[in-house]
């Protein structure tokens, strides 16, 4: 005797929906970078069709520009999070950098499309620049709340935070590259190198011994 289904599937609302093709083309763009990725596939693996997938995200670059952003907003939070509390700064520094790592160790997708581009499309090259400039002040600011940061720049100009936090930057970002090429290495190492090379750095600093700027 057959039984009829007493559980019918879910609807999705329109964040919901929006929601799993986002992390469809996360995935899509991990595995195959910005020009493998099509919204065809995208749709596949998001359960609909590419018309419902062109309701959310009218074009590839709008996608990709979504995903760059929802990229920088994690890793942000991400630092203000782990940075948070009265914790000493000899505490808080490598907890945030364990979780930067944690981060990037699950998010394979943001090695490779966040922290560089590549595409060679010089709209999306733009929209990078863009996002990346955002990230940088933004990182800036947090910088700027740590005490003694005042003597990390070395120079009272109003860029010197920025540029800090963009050694700070591009100097992670280079690690999750090399990372990838070597995913052998365990995270525990990956840590330990961003704690020598970043923290030790900004702690001497922070106790004013800088080189000065001319």
């Amino acid at each position: 005797m057959s039984t009829p289904t007493t559980t019918a599937r879910k609807r999705l609302t329109a964040a919901e929906r929006r929601e799993v093709i986002e992390r469809a083309a996360l995935d899509l763009f991990a595995e195959r970078g910005y020009h493998g990725a099509s919204m065809d596939e995208i749709a596949r693996r998001s359960g609909v069709t590419p018309p419902v997938v062109y309701d959310h995200f009218a074009s590839k670059v709008e996608l990709h520009k979504r995903l760059l952003e929802r990229t920088r907003e994690e890793l942000l939070e991400m630092w203000r999070v782990n940075l948070a509390g009265d914790d000493p700064a000899e505490v808080r520094i490598p907890r945030a950098l364990e979780a930067w790592a944690r981060y990037v160790e699950e998010h394979p997708y943001t090695a490779r499309m966040y922290f560089f581009e590549t595409t060679g499309e010089a709209e999306v090259a733009a929209i990078h620049r863009e996002i990346q400039g955002e990230a940088r002040a933004a990182l800036g600011a947090i910088l700027a709340s740590e005490e003694g940061s005042e003597n990390v720049p070395g120079s009272p100009d109003p860029q010197a935070l920025e540029m800090a936090a963009e050694v700070l930057r591009s100097g992670l970002a280079g690690l999750a590259i090399w990372w990838q090429d070597h995913p052998d290495v365990p995270r525990e190492r990956i840590v330990a190198t961003a704690v020598n090379a970043v923290w030790i750095g900004l702690e001497r600093a922070r106790r004013g011994d800088t080189w000065p700027a001319n």
